[in-house]
C-alpha cells in the first residue's frame, strides 16, 4: 500500500507521524509523511521548540508528489491532529486530488478533538470543523469515545449508545468506524473497549487496561487499522489486528516505566504481535 500521512511530527517520542509512519512501514507499507508541525516534542512536557506549518506549506508538498506522478498510486490518505482549520482545508483538498488521481483512495481521519477527562484540547474552531467537514469528506473515523460523543451529541452509556452513535456518525458519510478506549457499564474496571463498526457489522474488542499514560498510542491504533481494513476489507479482521499489537505496544511501555511509547523497541508487536485478541460480533 501507498499511504499519504498529514499529521503532526516531533524528532524526540513518538506522536503524530513519527508514531504512524513508522508502524505502516514496519509493516511493509509505503507512506509519504507531510508534516503539520515539527517540533522538538510532544507539548505535554511542558516546553518545546520547533515551528507550525500553514496550509499553503502542505499545499506544496502534495504538488512535489503529485509531479512524481505518485497520487495515481496513492490507496489511502491518513490525517491526524490538524493546528487550525488552514491545515484542515489543505487536508481535504488533499484528499480530493488523491480520489481524483485514483479513485478508490480511501481517506481515514482521526478526528483529534479531546479526551474524557481532558475535555476539547484543540483550538477553537477544529471541533466543527472537524463535524462538519471532515469527517463528511472521510471514509474511516477512528475516534475516542468523547470525540465520538461531541461529534454525534449522543451520550454513551452502554455498547447499544455507542453502536447509535455510530449509526448517526456514519450518517454524515463514512462507512467505516474504529471507536478507541470505549468505557460503558458493560466494560470491566480493569478492561478497555474498542468497538468498530462496517457496512457487514459491529465488532467488539476487550483488552487488559495497563497503568500507562503515553501520547501516541491513538496514532498508533488509527494507522495500523487502517492499513489493516485496506489489505483485509474487513473492520473486525483490522480491529483484531491494531487492538494486539497496540496492546503488545503498551504493555511493553508499561513493564518498562518508559513516558514515550516503545514504538521502536517493541516494533516485533507490530508484525507478530504476542498477545492475541479476537474481535466479537454485537
Amino acid at each position: 500500500m501507498n499511504i499519504l500521512s498529514i499529521q503532526s511530527h516531533v524528532a524526540f517520542g513518538h506522536v503524530g507521524n513519527a508514531s504512524a509512519v513508522f508502524a505502516m512501514q514496519r509493516l511493509g507499507h509505503e507512506v509519504w509523511p507531510i508534516h503539520t508541525v515539527q517540533f522538538s516534542n510532544h507539548t505535554g512536557y511542558g516546553a518545546w521548540t520547533g515551528r507550525v506549518f500553514d496550509g499553503q506549506a502542505v499545499e506544496e508538498v502534495v504538488d512535489g508528489i503529485a509531479d512524481r506522478g505518485a497520487l495515481e498510486r496513492c490507496d489511502g490518505v491518513l490525517s491526524g491532529y490538524m493546528g487550525s482549520a488552514d491545515i484542515g482545508q489543505a487536508i481535504l483538498s488533499t484528499v480530493a486530488r488523491a480520489r481524483q488521481a485514483r479513485p478508490a483512495a480511501l481517506y481515514c481521519c482521526d478526528p483529534v478533538i479531546g479526551d474524557v477527562g481532558r475535555g476539547v484540547f484543540v483550538r477553537a474552531g477544529i471541533p466543527e470543523f472537524m463535524r462538519d467537514r471532515a469527517v463528511p469528506a472521510a471514509d474511516v473515523v477512528t475516534p475516542n469515545q468523547f470525540e465520538l460523543e461531541y461529534l454525534t451529541g449522543r451520550t454513551v452509556a452502554t455498547v447499544g449508545d455507542a453502536r447509535r452513535a455510530i449509526t448517526t456518525l456514519k450518517a454524515l458519510g463514512p462507512g467505516t468506524v474504529l471507536v478507541t478506549s470505549l468505557r460503558t457499564d458493560s466494560t470491566p474496571s480493569d478492561a478497555v473497549d474498542l468497538l468498530a463498526e462496517d457496512r457487514e457489522g459491529a465488532w467488539l474488542v476487550r483488552t487488559p487496561r495497563l497503568d500507562v499514560e503515553v501520547n501516541g498510542a491513538g496514532d498508533a491504533i488509527a494507522a495500523l487499522f487502517f492499513v489493516h481494513l485496506l489489505e483485509t476489507g474487513s473492520a473486525g479482521a483490522a480491529l483484531s489486528r491494531a487492538a494486539a499489537s497496540v496492546y503488545g505496544l503498551l504493555r511493553r511501555t508499561a513493564e518498562a516505566g518508559s513516558r514515550e511509547i516503545l514504538l521502536v523497541a517493541a516494533q516485533e508487536e507490530l508484525v507478530r504481535p504476542t498477545w492475541t485478541f479476537t474481535a466479537q460480533p454485537v
